[in-house]
């Protein structure tokens, strides 16, 4: 019975797990909104005041996203295009910034 109990438990954590998974894929297409000032690679754009974010670590960007929307972080220019995205898109769009280069 211990063994079931523990098998079940596995299971729940591992498809809880990829219900959270992030989709690279779907942050890209997310990202097209922010190539106006991140740039197409995620390179910065000096005249939008706008850093370059390739590369940077996921949790880095999800966490700063997540300031930005709570407005901890200050950046009226940016609100706008992330107000009404989840902590889903957050992951989705880190997964993708994270792996540009």
């Amino acid at each position: 019975m211990k063994v079931f109990a523990l098998l079940m438990t596995v299971t729940v954590l591992v498809l809880a797990s990829r219900a959270e998974a992030q989709d690279a894929a779907r942050g890209a297409t997310l990202f097209k909104t922010c190539v106006e000032c991140h740039g197409q690679n995620g390179e910065g754009m000096a005249s939008q005041e706008a850093p370059r974010i390739a590369g940077q670590y996921d949790w880095y960007i999800v966490s700063s996203l997540q300031a930005f929307k709570k407005k901890e972080r200050n950046n009226p220019k940016m609100y706008p295009f992330i107000e009404k995205l989840s902590d889903q898109d957050f992951k989705d769009l880190a997964a993708h910034v994270s792996r540009l280069k």
